[in-house]
Formats: structure tokens, sequence, C-alpha cells
């Protein structure tokens, strides 16, 4: 039967839990994880759904991550808190300086989290959108591995870099964004060449720096910026901030770590919150309303805010499950260790 398998939300965080806790990794960990994964095949997000639990058990295969590391919170300033995952996985850091984070906006107007020594594979909003929950405006980004040549270039210098933001919303879904700075995210490539489809051009280059549309010759070649240079300039930006500004690892210098492992990227990830009652006192309402006013014009048009089909997904998978295909969830199912 080729059938895809009808998981339910529920389902899908117990299977990541008891795939992550098998391979050896602490409760609390595996916890975290599994709800970004189920967040991410909710939305619809497939390449940051349960098919990061594959890349995650080869990461902890490989010895590459402290499966019990305990994150420590450092208050680093009035606005600036770090928190070194110690090489444990992103998200439980995230889970413990989140709170740390929204208490500093909401004091001084605008604070950073500080992620260090991590493994990160998910996707970034959902930790924007958790501080939009909370009032806050967020900004997320990291590097990765130096999979990306810059604009001009044909050899890895960058990660795939993603950014992302959130603005949060009365009454409503936030408005979010999160992208890679690359033209696409390598999780979407490698998809692809599980799937044996072609890519569509401009994606990657192969070994000879030539563009191509297969998958497994854009993995062994390098992968390209959205919109060339201003991609590319937003990729280094974000090398730069997420990097030697936090004191932890360019893409490159995750790469070397690895060691040709092929583990999830090791290393750090900046946060921003900005408190929008501490910026406008009294007139964040008439404000909010501005903004809305903007989102309006956007829509009104016939044009969608970013996030919006996650949305429906996510209407659609809280009503109905997810649906993943058989393959893929076998491949999952054969992860967990028979004794």
């Amino acid at each position: 039967m080729n059938e895809p398998v009808n998981l339910s939300l529920a389902e899908v965080h117990r299977l990541a839990v008891e795939v992550l806790e098998k391979n050896g990794l602490g409760s609390d960990h595996a916890h975290a994880i599994a709800k970004v994964i189920t967040a991410g095949e909710r939305d619809e997000c497939y390449s940051h759904g349960v098919y990061r639990l594959i890349v995650s058990v080869n990461t902890l295969r490989q010895g590459k991550v402290n499966k019990t590391a305990r994150p420590e919170v450092i208050d680093v300033a009035p606005a600036v808190v770090r928190v070194d995952a110690n090489f444990g996985y992103s998200q439980l850091a995230f889970e413990m300086g989140a709170e740390y984070l929204a208490e500093k906006a909401r004091k001084v107007g605008i604070a950073a989290l500080a992620i260090n020594n991590c493994f990160h594979f998910s996707a970034l909003w959902p930790e924007v959108e958790h501080l939009a929950s909370k009032g806050l405006v967020g900004l997320a980004l990291t590097p990765s591995h130096s999979w990306v040549a810059p604009a001009g270039g044909t050899r890895p210098v960058f990660g795939t870099n993603p950014i992302a933001f959130a603005w949060p919303r009365p009454g409503g879904v936030p408005y979010v964004f999160d992208f890679a700075t690359s033209a696409a995210a390598r999780g979407e490539i490698e998809l692809h060449r599980r799937s044996g489809k072609a890519i569509p051009l401009g994606w990657a280059v192969d070994e000879n720096g030539a563009p191509t549309d297969n998958a497994e010759s854009a993995l062994a070649g390098a992968m390209l910026t959205f919109g060339q240079h201003k991609g590319s300039a937003l990729s280094c930006m974000i090398e730069l901030l997420a990097g030697p500004l936090i004191g932890d690892l360019l893409s490159s210098e995750s790469q070397a770590l690895d060691a040709g492992a092929g583990a999830t990227p090791c290393h750090g990830e900046l946060i921003l919150a900005l408190d929008p009652k501490v910026f406008l006192g009294g007139n964040v309402k008439a404000n909010f309303e501005r903004a809305e006013k903007l989102f309006q014009q956007i829509t009104g048009q016939g044009a969608r805010l970013p996030s919006q089909r996650r949305f429906d997904a996510r209407i659609r998978s809280q009503e109905k499950g997810v649906f993943v295909p058989r393959k893929l969830f076998d491949d999952i199912r054969a992860l967990i260790p028979l004794s």
C-alpha cells in the first residue's frame, strides 16, 4: 500500500517523542523538538515537519549533539540575555530563554536573546510567533552549514541563513514571514531528491558551477541565494549578526565542525523582541489600527499576506490531521530501535 498515513497532531507529537527518546535524547529536549516538528507538519511545511526526524536521528547517532545538555541562562545586560545550549538542540534553549527575553523587552522596549552552541534545524517562525502571542514584535535569524554560494560565485560560503519576523495582530493570527536567503530551503531540495523530482533552475549549481535541475547534483554543488546580490547581502548580514556579533560560528565554521558527518548545523541564533507598548505608550491602539489598514491595502487587491497558506493549512490539520507519505512514515518508524 502506498496510501498516505493519516495521523492526528497528537499522534505526530507522540511519534516524534518516541523516535527521539528511543535514540537517546533527553525527555525535555525530545518534547521541545516534537513541538516544533508537529507544528511544521501541521502547517504543511513538509521540509520542517516529520521529515526532520531523519536528520535529527542521524545527528544523534553521529554523536555530534549533547543528548542531555542543560541550557544555561546568562543575564548579560538590561536588554540582553544569553543561553548557552551546551551543544544541545536549540529548541529547549529558546524555551528557557524566551521569558527572560520578553521580560527585558517589556522593561526596556527592545531586547535580544543570543543562543550559543546550539544545533538548530527547525524553521524560525515558531520563535517569532511565540513572541507575537505575547504582544511583542519578533525578529529571528541564524546561519547554518555553508551550502550557498555568494552572488557571482560558485562555491559555498553562506548557509541557507533564514530570517523571520512576526507582528502581533489584535484578534487574529500575526503577520509572519520566514524565509531562507537561499533560493530554496535545503530541506526542499532533499525532499525533491527523495521523490526523484527535478528542482527548478535557479535553485543551485552543480560541482562545476553549471545551473542544474538535478537535486543530487545540487546537493553536491552549491545552492544559490534569492534575488542574486540582494539575497547575498542579506545572507552575509545574517552571518555577521548571528555569528561574530554573538561570539558564535559562521556557516563555514559550522561545516568544518561537522567534518563530513552530515549532522544538523551547530552555530548560534539571534532573536530580537520589541514591545510596542514601550515605543508607543498610550498610542498603541491607534498605530496598530494603521498597521491593519496596511494589511487591508495588501489583501484588498487580491494579494495574500505571507504565512496565510500556513494558517489555512493549520485549520485543516487541526480538523483532519495530517497525511504523511507511506515511505516517509515507514522510514521514520524504522528509526525506532527494536530493543
